[in-house]
């Protein structure tokens, strides 16, 4: 655990663009995920830690709120080419999925909030995203799965315990693969 609390903080100024190794030289300001995508087994999970807020919206956020629902909680930031990417995946499985009780939250992390307004006008994200602008809420995922680039995405059981993670971009094929089971869960 104390190795993934050193990756976090180094990964956090990341921005994950593929699973391969960090370009050498100049100041491209990315540092390449790890390309981790895992699943949690049930007696293995840990409880996420308390996430408030205030979405980009205005709206207090509260994450203790969706209990009971399963989550699909995506780390992502308008300057970052892989979120770009993503955000219709993300939005896509998002409508798919929303009427069998599945939520998606944006942590919008490290970002102008006129910027990450625009992302999401752009995109039509429908689903919430919590302003992080320093990047604190991300920190307290420390030492529980801790997303270790940008895009980073959980997936929340039902109970509140994260299921799976990715550590990069994903597809929609790829985030139903790692919901499906959550979702398949008895509640």
């Amino acid at each position: 655990m104390a190795a993934l609390g050193v990756a976090a903080a180094l990964g956090l100024s990341a921005c994950a663009q593929d699973a391969g190794p960090a370009p050498r030289g100049g100041d491209t300001r990315y540092v390449a995920g790890s390309g981790v995508v895992e699943s949690v087994p049930a007696a293995e999970r840990k409880p996420v830690p308390r996430l408030t807020g205030t979405t980009l919206d205005g709206e207090p956020f509260d994450l203790a709120d969706y209990r009971g629902k399963v989550v699909v909680l995506n780390v992502w930031a308008s300057w970052c080419p892989p979120c770009r990417a993503e955000a219709p995946y993300l939005e896509r499985v998002y409508q798919e999925t929303r009427s069998k009780g599945v939520e998606f939250v944006g942590i919008d992390t490290r970002d102008q909030k006129a910027s990450a307004q625009a992302f999401e006008r752009s995109f039509k994200i429908s689903y919430p995203s919590v302003v992080d602008p320093y990047g604190e809420l991300v920190l307290k995922f420390n030492g529980v799965l801790t997303p270790q680039a940008i895009p980073s995405t959980l997936v929340i059981d039902r109970q509140g315990r994260i299921a799976a993670r990715a550590l990069r971009a994903l597809t929609d094929t790829e985030l139903r693969k790692i919901l499906a089971p959550v979702v398949a869960e008895t509640p």
